[in-house]
């Protein structure tokens, strides 16, 4: 096992409290609708590709109106589409989410299964989306890799991997079981507050004492600092999880990645 990530994560649970999950603004604000399986599976599905702000704005927007797995089902996927809008792609999302509560009625008696094969079968569910509701909503040890832990894994030099499902097999085996759940928790909340995308604040992080990125690039060595930023900002990921190189060549791309399901 690492010996850096338990303290790392025993920091940042007292630096963040409640953490982060989907629907959990950038503010920590909670959303309005409960942390159960249905709800967490339809905003993760609603976080991809988006930033933090906008999940919590169409899962709102969405479970206002329609807050039932039958209630979806029986939906407009148009009427659902404008609904989720500040998420983006509100055609892919709407369409994903009315068929996915479609297969949950009719396959699933109306529950959300807990079986990773079960859930990723589910339209727009990746290992991401299937992590996150295993984690978040079931309490199910399991690692959940979206950007913001991607990301900051790789800077901290907790692991050195080129992709996200990399990155979920090499936190396991870093990390004791019973922590796995912390991961995403408080790395989310740390990219939303401290390790920026592009322009990691580190006069903000707590956790500086076990970060590469910092040991290599803090203070009195700003110039580098600015350098190391700047000739990676375009192939770091952005809060979107979009290289800035990618957006502009392949925008098009965009959709089929979050069809997916591993925005």
């Amino acid at each position: 096992m690492d010996s850096k990530i338990v303290p790392i994560l025993d920091i940042l649970s007292k630096e963040y409290l409640g953490g982060a999950y989907p629907g959990r603004n950038s503010e920590g604000l909670n959303p309005e609708w409960p942390a159960d399986p249905f709800h967490v599976l339809i905003a993760t599905i609603l976080s991809q590709r988006t930033r933090d702000d906008n999940t919590r704005k169409a899962s709102d927007n969405l479970f206002r109106e329609y807050n039932s797995i039958e209630e979806i089902a029986e939906a407009d996927p148009s009427v659902v589409a404008e609904l989720v809008r500040p998420a983006g792609f509100p055609k892919q999302k709407g369409a994903a989410i009315v068929e996915c509560c479609k297969v949950l009625r009719d396959e699933f008696g109306c529950c959300v299964p807990s079986d990773t094969e079960e859930l990723t079968s589910l339209p727009m569910v990746g290992r991401k989306t299937a992590a996150c509701v295993r984690s978040y909503a079931m309490g199910i040890p399991s690692v959940c890799v979206d950007t913001h832990v991607h990301r900051i894994s790789n800077l901290m030099g907790l692991v050195s991997t080129r992709n996200p499902e990399e990155t979920e097999y090499a936190l396991m085996a870093i990390t004791p079981e019973d922590r796995w759940n912390d991961i995403n928790r408080y790395l989310v909340r740390h990219g939303q507050v401290a390790c920026l995308p592009n322009h990691p604040h580190c006069e903000r992080c707590k956790v500086t004492r076990y970060c590469k990125y910092y040991e290599e690039h803090g203070p009195g060595k700003t110039g580098e600092n600015r350098l190391v930023i700047s000739q990676t900002a375009d192939t770091r990921p952005d809060a979107r999880g979009f290289c800035r190189h990618e957006y502009r060549r392949c925008r098009h791309r965009r959709a089929v990645q979050v069809q997916s399901g591993e925005g």
